[in-house]
């Protein structure tokens, strides 16, 4: 008889408001904030990085691709939350292990779409559209686009296409290379398709119980379909550094070269041999050789742009 009002009270402080703020918090994802680096790759590549008025047009676009995520990542859980009770990781999160209540991680969705409204229309009806039609392309996906084979990872490779495109409107770019464009869509590919990868081994032949798409992938296809996106990535990278126009003179950008390799042999190395089964983004985040291969590719490419 002494245990039951104990569970209650466990159950009373998982849902006080305190309890809640830090469940949806969590539910909002911040650690995949980084994704969103990617809007500002418009405002480095076209040396404006210093400039105060593009800098803080950036830093809101910025903010506001935060919380549209955050409210998808939120529709995605919502979408999936008994799919998610069956994953052996998955089924911590707020929504399925029942601790965060889905009335109010809708309402929250809601209101961080709506929060963004004004700032959106403040940047600009082209950025407006380019966010909204990412908010629209990530719905479409938590419902029905990524049950698709190929298409799942294609969408995703669309939505840091977006982000880019987000940042080049937003301080209306004038040197910036479509050559971004590739080598984001390249790059997405190769983290979208490692993510996939990573679910499978992760699951161990139960992928069908958790997200039906993964039974039309396998690994091998999936480590093929990585081969291909990361030569072609360094490729189309190697083509930007010295055939783009408006970059610095003598082909410097050419010394970028090697941290993209390092980066994306570190990645095949940590799940191959490591046996990393952790998303892309979480990788990133905790793996010390990934994060100083980032910072100095950031530093040489700073150098290189505003101070040769």
């Amino acid at each position: 008889m002494s245990e039951v009002p104990r569970i209650e009270e466990m159950d009373a402080k998982a849902r006080a408001p305190a309890s809640q703020a830090a469940l949806l918090l969590r539910t909002m994802r911040p650690k995949q904030w980084t994704k969103n680096v990617f809007v500002w790759a418009a405002l480095i590549f076209d040396r404006k990085l210093f400039q105060v008025e593009p800098f803080i047009r950036t830093l809101v676009a910025f903010v506001l691709f935060c919380l549209v995520s955050s409210a998808v990542y939120i529709i995605n859980d919502l979408v999936d939350i008994e799919k998610d009770r069956q994953h052996p990781s998955k089924r911590n999160r707020p929504l399925a292990s029942g601790a965060l209540n889905p009335q109010l991680a809708a309402a929250a969705a809601i209101g961080l779409i709506i929060l963004t409204i004004p700032p959106a229309w403040w940047l600009g009806i082209e950025f407006a559209l380019i966010l909204y039609g990412y908010l629209a392309l990530m719905v479409a996906y938590s419902f029905w686009l990524k049950n698709i084979v190929i298409v799942d990872v294609l969408t995703l490779a669309a939505g840091f296409v977006l982000r880019v495109a987000a940042g080049v409107v937003v301080i209306d770019a004038e040197r910036f290379s479509p050559w971004i464009y590739v080598c984001t869509v390249l790059f997405a590919l190769f983290l979208a398709i490692g993510k996939r990868r990573q679910e499978i081994v992760l699951m161990e032949g139960a992928n069908g119980t958790t997200r039906a798409i993964l039974e039309e992938y396998n690994v091998r296809f999936l480590d093929e379909m990585l081969a291909l996106v990361s030569s072609s990535t360094v490729m189309a990278y190697s083509l930007y550094t010295f055939s783009a126009p408006n970059l610095p003179p003598n082909h410097l950008t050419m010394l970028t070269i090697p941290f993209v390799l390092y980066g994306l042999f570190r990645y095949l190395y940590l799940i191959h041999v490591k046996g990393e089964t952790d998303p892309p983004d979480a990788v990133l985040l905790k793996d010390r050789g990934l994060l100083i291969d980032v910072l100095l590719f950031g530093l040489v490419v700073i150098v290189i742009f505003y101070l040769t």
